[in-house]
């Protein structure tokens, strides 16, 4: 199984498409807010070098986009 984290934010209508479909599917996965500190946000565009969410992290790898996201769930985790 990858090393997974999702960066995600409550207001951000394509995160809640991505986390609405991982609890109607059962999957889970570490979720950060990189908007809940200035540190938390340094660290993420570090990471990512954006501060587009949703992003998930797939061993290390930062991907964008819901549609992506939710299609590479459904492949590797539904």
């Amino acid at each position: 199984m990858p090393e997974l984290k999702l960066y995600s934010s409550n207001g951000c209508p394509f995160c809640r498409k991505v986390t609405s479909f991982m609890s109607a599917n059962g999957i889970k996965v570490d979720i950060e807010d990189p908007f809940s500190s200035n540190d938390a946000m340094f660290a993420f565009k570090g990471l990512t070098g954006k501060t587009q969410v949703p992003c998930l992290i797939i061993d290390g790898k930062p991907m964008h986009e819901s549609d992506d996201i939710i299609q590479w769930m459904k492949e590797n985790l539904a």
